[in-house]
């Protein structure tokens, strides 16, 4: 089992000792808009990389079908690269600066892709648009049971109930039979290395949610959610970031006019998940 095989090498090197850094903001360039992937600050040969899936989405991959801006840095064709490449690589940045994990370069690979099972922790944004096919759940699943872990992120409920319906009805198919809980305070993912504690628990916006004020404005009608869905063992398996934008945190960790809170808390919670993910 490949997956078994990294985690127990991961933690064989020692990560359950971190050693927190000091951390900053500015990391981020501005390099121009590609629909091809950017060429890559990270090393291509690393214990961890950040790996984001490709779905199947019920908007025809995006708007129209064709290329869209998706960040400052990336143009692509479908829902699944909200906010790539700028989030997935300011968060590796961040996994190097904050933790003792081997981190290279990001990678996206679809949910189909046998590749998938390579990875202890995968990330998939925009989940309220996805419509996954058999062959997706089915893998998912078998990843998912194998000790695979999938943090969630960026879908809302904003105009109206259909986002968490659209999710809901995937894992329902994904793991039969398996709720959908409030991850509580006493959990070990919030503890895992960051304490999150109630006062945590705020909604964290999309650069859409900044007034020229300064202000954070959060959609009217939404309340963020923490939650999870567990494995028959009981272990989390699906972190459930909803109405909240945890992706944009990581986009803009690298301007000036994001609130730094904000990202701190993006990672402690990014960080956070991918622990538990690699050490449980």
């Amino acid at each position: 089992m490949r997956m078994g095989r990294i985690r127990a090498t991961l933690v064989a090197m020692g990560l359950l000792g971190l050693a927190v850094v000091a951390f900053s903001q500015g990391f981020g360039r501005f390099r121009g808009f590609s629909s091809d992937a950017p060429e890559s600050e990270f090393p291509a040969n690393a214990e961890f990389h950040f790996l984001r899936v490709e779905y199947q989405d019920n908007r025809g991959g995006g708007f129209g079908g064709g290329f869209r801006q998706v960040s400052r840095r990336g143009r692509a064709s479908g829902w699944w690269a909200q906010d790539w490449p700028d989030a997935d690589e300011h968060f590796t940045k961040g996994v190097q600066r904050l933790t003792r994990i081997d981190a290279g370069n990001p990678q996206h690979v679809s949910l189909k892709d046998e590749k998938l099972f390579d990875y202890p922790w995968i990330y998939a944004t925009q989940t309220g648009y996805w419509d996954l096919s058999d062959q997706e759940t089915s893998q998912l699943r078998e990843y998912l049971l194998r000790g695979g872990f999938i943090m969630t992120d960026d879908f809302w409920d904003q105009n109206g109930p259909q986002e968490w319906e659209v999710f809901t009805e995937a894992m329902n198919r994904v793991l039969p039979g398996q709720p959908i809980n409030d991850i509580g305070l006493d959990d070990s993912v919030m503890h895992v290395l960051y304490d999150i504690q109630q006062k945590d628990l705020m909604f964290i916006p999309g650069s859409r949610h900044l007034g020229g004020d300064g202000r954070v404005y959060q959609p009217p009608g939404t309340k963020s959610a923490w939650k999870a869905m567990y494995d028959p063992e009981n272990r989390m398996v699906v972190s459930v970031n909803f109405d909240t934008d945890i992706g944009d945190a990581w986009e803009f960790a690298d301007v000036p006019y994001y609130p730094e809170a904000m990202t701190t808390l993006a990672y402690h919670y990014g960080i956070n998940y991918l622990m538990y993910a690699i050490t449980h």
